[in-house]
C-alpha cells in the first residue's frame, strides 16, 4: 500500500494457489465479468475446485460465478482438514518432508477460493461477495484455529523445531521449521483447553467485526459523497472533472447536480482545487465525520470491541498488550524502538508543519487584504488549496501545470515499465485475450531480459463505488519452486475516472503511488524461493513497504521522467524548466505530509499499547483519540491525522500496531536510494544485484540481513531526515541508528 507521506500509499497479500502445467490460453478479447454475476446459480463446473488452465493459473474470471465461491470454500476447508489429518495420524516419526513440506503443499483449493473472494471484495465488491465475506469470516477463522490449535500437529512441528540443528537441513529449510513453530506458538498452541476455547471465540468474533468494519467504511464513503447543486460552486476544477461529477450524480438519479466522491482518507484531492471555501469545509467535514456519526455505519463501538479483544488475546499469549504481541515478530522487536523513532521525528515534523502553516496564513492574509475582505484563520480544509498557491509562488508551478504531461497509461508504460526495463531488463506486452473482473483492468505479460516468462501483471487503476479506498498489491498466484508456480500479481489504485472520451491525467502524488505499488509487484514477481509461505511479500510488515518505497525513486529520475512526462495532446516533452521546478520542490510541504502520517501511526500505537483495563468504551473512542493527539504534540488543527480512528482501515487489517512500518521502511529506503545514487543510479548491474540479493529472497532470510547485504551497513536515520528537510534537536542527533 502507499500513502503520500512516502515520496521519492490494507497490502493485500493473498495465499498461494496450486501448481499446474501451463497451457496456452484460447485467444479471446478481455472480457469483464457481467454485472449480473451475483446470480445464485452455480456454474455447471466449479472452476475454483481445480487449478486454472489459463497461463500461469490466471483466474478464469469470466467463468466463475459468485455462487461458486461458497462451495469452493467449503470443499477447500474439508480438504485441508483431511490433509492435516494425514500428517498428524502418520505413525512415522515427524520429518521435514512428511510434516513441513506436507503443510506447504496443502490447502490449495481453499487458498484459491479465499484469494478470489478477498481480492474481489476489495477490488469490485457487490452484495453477493460482501455477504460471502461476512458469512465466512467466522467459519474461516474457526478453520484456521482448528489447524493451528491441533495438539498433534504442534507436537510434530515442535519435535522438528527442537532437532532442527541436527536434521541436516539447508538454511531456508531450517528457517521454515522455525517459522511454522513460531506461528503455531503465536496462535496459542501451548494454551490449556480453556485458553484455546477462549482463543477460538476471540478469533471468530474479530473476524466478524473486521468484515463489518470494512463494509461500513465502504458503504459510508459512498453515502458521504457530497452533492453540489450548481456548477459555479465547482470553480477551480477542470472541465473534465466537472463533467465526471455530473456523470456520477446522474448515475445516482440526480440529473443536473454534481457528485463529489470521497476517498477513504481524511484529506480529499479536490480540496486543492476548489475555490469555494464553504464547499471545501463541507467536503472536509463529511470526510472526518465518517464512522462516528451515530448512524448505521458508526464504527466507534466496533473499534472499542476490536481493541479489547486484541488486548485480551495478547494477554492470553503472555504479552502485556497487542502491540507487544505484534512487534515481537517484526524487525522493530518492541514498543521501545517504535516509540523512540516516532517521538524522535514528531517535534521536527510538527515544527515544519507549523512553519508551513505560517506561510499559508500569510498568503491568506495577503489575498484577503487585496480583496478588501477580513482574513480568516487557516483550517484543515484550506491547507491543500493554499499550499498549491504557495508552491506556485515559491517554485513557479502548480499541480495543474503538471497534469497534462502525466497521462495515466503513458506513465504506466513509458514510466513505470520503462524504469523496470532499464533497471532489471524486463519487457512488457499487453494482452487482450484473458478475462478480467472489470472492464477497466489491463493485463500484461512480463518477460525477463532473456525473453523467458516471468509473470502476469494486472493494472486496476480507477476508483469506483465497489472498490475499497487506498492503493495496494495482491497476488492471485504466488511464486513457488515446490509447486512449480510463477506469479500473477495485481496493482490497485483509486484514480478518479474521467468522463468518457477524456484523458486520465494524474497528480504528482498519483504518479508516485503508481511507482510505489509497482515496487510491491516487483517484490512478488521477482520472488525465487522454493516454499510458498516464504514467497514474495511474505516478510515482516515493517519491511514489506521498503522495496516499494525504493521504487518511488525512479518517478523523478531525470531519464525516466523525460521518457514519460509528455503532453497528452502534442506528445511534447515536459519543458526542462518545469522539470527542474518539480525536482527543486521535492521537500515542499513535507512538514504536513510527515505530520499527517506520523499522527496516524502514533494513534495506531496508542490504541494497541493500551492494557486491557484501560480501553475506552464506544462513547470514549473519539475523546481518547483527541487526548492522544494532544499528549503526543499533534494538536495542530490544520493538519489532522491521515486517518481518524473510525475509518482507519489499516489498523482493522494487517497493519494493526504496524502502521509505523511506512516510516520504518522509509529509513531503509532512504539508505538504499543513497546506495543506488552512489553507485551510478539506473544501471542494470545495480538492478540485478538488488533483485538477486533482496527482491528474489522473499522471507527466506532475515529481513535486515538482506538489507545489509545490499547497502553494506546498518540502517541510519540521517538520510531520511535529509530527504525530508527535517531538523532534529542536537540532543537527538546522536541517535542515528534507527533499527536494531
Amino acid at each position: 500500500m502507499r500513502i503520500p507521506f512516502v515520496l521519492a500509499a490494507t497490502l493485500a497479500i493473498a495465499a498461494p494457489v496450486l501448481a499446474q502445467t501451463v497451457v496456452p490460453a484460447t485467444p479471446r478479447t478481455n472480457v469483464a465479468v457481467p454485472t449480473d454475476a451475483t446470480l445464485d446459480t452455480p456454474s455447471a463446473v466449479n472452476l475454483l475446485l481445480t487449478p486454472s488452465t489459463l497461463p500461469l493459473q490466471y483466474p478464469p474470471f469470466d467463468k466463475i460465478r459468485d455462487a461458486d465461491i461458497g462451495p469452493a470454500l467449503d470443499q477447500g476447508m474439508a480438504e485441508q482438514l483431511a490433509e492435516v489429518a494425514v500428517i498428524v495420524d502418520n505413525t512415522a516419526a515427524p520429518t521435514f518432508d512428511n510434516t513441513i513440506v506436507a503443510l506447504e503443499r496443502g490447502g490449495r483449493t481453499l487458498a484459491r477460493a479465499n484469494t478470489l473472494l478477498s481480492s474481489l471484495t476489495g477490488a469490485d465488491a457487490n452484495p453477493a461477495r460482501l455477504k460471502l465475506q461476512a458469512d465466512y469470516a467466522t467459519r474461516l477463522a474457526a478453520h484456521r484455529d482448528a489447524i493451528a490449535l491441533n495438539p498433534k500437529l504442534f507436537a510434530r512441528v515442535e519435535a522438528l523445531y527442537k532437532q532442527r540443528a541436527t536434521l541436516g537441513l539447508g538454511a531456508q529449510e531450517q528457517r521454515l521449521v522455525e517459522r511454522h513453530y513460531n506461528q503455531l506458538l503465536r496462535a496459542g498452541a501451548k494454551l490449556d483447553e480453556a485458553g484455546k476455547a477462549r482463543m477460538k471465540a476471540i478469533n471468530g468474533e474479530l473476524a466478524q467485526l473486521g468484515a463489518r468494519f470494512n463494509q461500513n467504511v465502504l458503504a459510508e464513503v459512498n453515502e458521504s459523497a457530497v452533492i453540489v447543486d450548481r456548477a459555479e460552486d465547482l470553480a477551480g476544477l477542470g472541465d473534465e472533472q466537472i463533467s465526471a461529477a455530473a456523470s456520477a450524480a446522474k448515475a445516482r438519479g440526480l440529473d443536473g447536480k454534481y457528485l463529489v466522491a470521497l476517498l477513504n482518507t481524511t484529506g480529499q484531492p479536490v480540496l486543492s482545487q476548489l475555490e469555494n471555501r464553504a464547499l471545501r469545509e463541507r467536503i472536509y467535514e463529511a470526510s472526518v465525520a465518517r464512522g462516528s456519526r451515530g448512524n448505521a455505519y458508526d464504527n466507534t463501538a466496533l473499534v472499542s470491541r476490536v481493541v479489547t479483544l486484541r488486548a485480551e488475546r495478547a494477554r492470553l499469549l503472555g504479552f502485556a498488550t497487542h502491540a507487544d504481541f505484534v512487534l515481537k515478530d517484526e524487525t522493530a522487536q518492541g514498543q521501545q524502538a517504535v516509540n523512540a523513532m516516532l517521538r524522535q521525528l514528531a517535534p521536527a515534523a510538527v515544527g515544519a508543519a507549523r512553519r508551513e502553516g505560517g506561510e499559508l496564513q500569510a498568503m491568506i492574509d495577503r489575498e484577503q487584504k487585496a480583496k478588501g475582505q477580513p482574513s480568516f484563520k487557516l483550517a484543515a480544509w484550506d491547507w491543500s488549496f493554499y499550499s498549491e498557491k504557495v508552491r506556485a509562488a515559491k517554485y513557479g508551478f502548480d499541480e495543474s501545470q503538471l497534469k497534462p504531461y502525466l497521462e495515466m497509461k503513458n506513465v504506466l508504460e513509458n514510466g513505470v515499465f520503462y524504469a523496470a526495463g532499464q533497471l532489471y531488463g524486463l519487457k512488457f506486452k499487453q494482452r487482450n485475450d484473458l478475462p478480467v473482473y472489470h472492464p477497466d483492468v489491463l493485463v500484461y505479460d512480463v518477460f525477463n531480459a532473456d525473453g523467458s516468462p516471468l509473470a502476469i501483471f494486472l493494472a486496476d487503476m480507477y476508483a469506483r463505488p465497489s472498490k475499497r479506498g487506498g492503493a495496494w498489491m495482491n497476488a492471485y498466484v504466488d511464486q513457488s519452486g515446490l509447486l512449480n508456480q510463477k506469479p500473477v500479481v495485481a496493482n490497485h489504485l483509486n484514480i478518479p475516472k474521467p468522463a468518457d472520451g477524456k484523458p486520465t491525467l494524474l497528480t504528482w502524488d498519483e504518479v508516485n503511488t503508481m511507482f510505489h505499488e509497482f515496487g510491491h509487484a516487483l517484490h512478488g514477481m521477482f520472488s525465487n524461493v522454493k516454499y510458498p509461505s516464504m514467497a514474495g511479500t511474505r516478510v515482516p510488515r515493517d519491511f514489506v513497504e521498503y522495496p516499494s518505497q525504493v521504487n518511488e525513486m525512479w518517478a523523478d529520475w531525470p531519464s525516466v521522467l523525460a521518457n514519460y512526462a509528455r503532453h497528452y495532446k502534442t506528445g511534447e516533452p515536459m519543458p526542462r524548466a518545469l522539470l527542474d521546478k518539480v525536482l527543486a520542490a521535492k521537500q515542499f510541504n513535507q512538514g504536513f505530509a510527515t505530520t499527517e502520517y506520523l499522527s496516524a501511526a502514533m494513534l495506531d500505537q496508542r490504541w494497541h499499547q493500551l492494557p486491557l483495563e484501560q480501553i475506552p468504551a464506544a462513547d470514549g473512542v473519539m475523546a481518547f483519540e483527541a487526548k492522544a493527539l494532544r499528549e503526543e504534540g499533534y494538536d495542530y488543527d490544520p493538519v489532522p491525522p491521515r486517518y481518524r480512528t473510525p475509518y482507519f482501515s489499516h489498523i482493522m487489517g494487517g497493519y494493526a500496531a504496524g502502521y509505523y512500518a511506512y516510516v520504518w521502511s522509509e529509513v531503509l529506503d532512504a539508505n538504499t536510494v543513497q546506495w543506488f545514487k552512489a553507485n551510478g543510479g539506473l544501471k542494470r548491474e545495480l538492478g540485478d544485484a538488488f533483485r538477486a540479493k533482496l527482491l528474489s529472497q522473499g522471507g527466506s532470510q532475515d529481513a535486515l540481513t538482506l538489507f545489509r547485504g545490499v547497502v553494506g551497513h546498518e540502517p541510519q536515520i540521517q538520510p531520511l531526515l535529509e530527504r525530508r528537510g527535517l531538523v532534529i534537536e542536537k540532543s537527538e542527533k546522536a541517535k542515528t541508528t534507527a533499527t536494531k
